[in-house]
């Protein structure tokens, strides 16, 4: 089992915590996110409302938006599993260690930089 060398159990922490966070953000979005996503009606009542087709585009992007807190909440995930594993700060490609600065601006970020780019 690989230990990130440079990683003490603080930093480690650290981003274990700016995880959680993302989570917690995740969970206030769908909370907000929830009537965007109910069942378009149309009321032919309202002057000035939104059109059908305005409304069912405003569902779709509001479907899409939950799709990807779904994909950012898996990623989070699998970043708790390599620090389970003590796999985390490793690219999962590669192999190699992921620079700090890529961690600090995205902690699930499961690759670097190299790896990400294709290069």
């Amino acid at each position: 089992m690989r230990r990130f060398t440079e990683m003490d159990e603080t930093t480690l922490a650290r981003y274990r915590d700016a995880l959680i966070a993302a989570l917690d953000a995740l969970d206030a979005e769908d909370r907000l996110g929830t009537d965007g996503q109910k069942t378009v009606t149309l009321d032919q009542q309202s002057v000035g409302r939104l059109s059908r087709m305005d409304a069912l585009q405003g569902q779709a992007m509001a479907r899409a938006t939950a799709a990807r807190r779904d994909a950012q909440r898996s990623r989070i995930a699998a970043a708790f599993a390599r620090m389970e594993d003590g796999e985390y700060g490793y690219c999962t490609e590669c192999g190699e260690e992921i620079a700090k600065g890529r961690l600090d601006l995205d902690p699930a970020v499961p690759t670097c930089i190299s790896c990400a780019t294709g290069g």
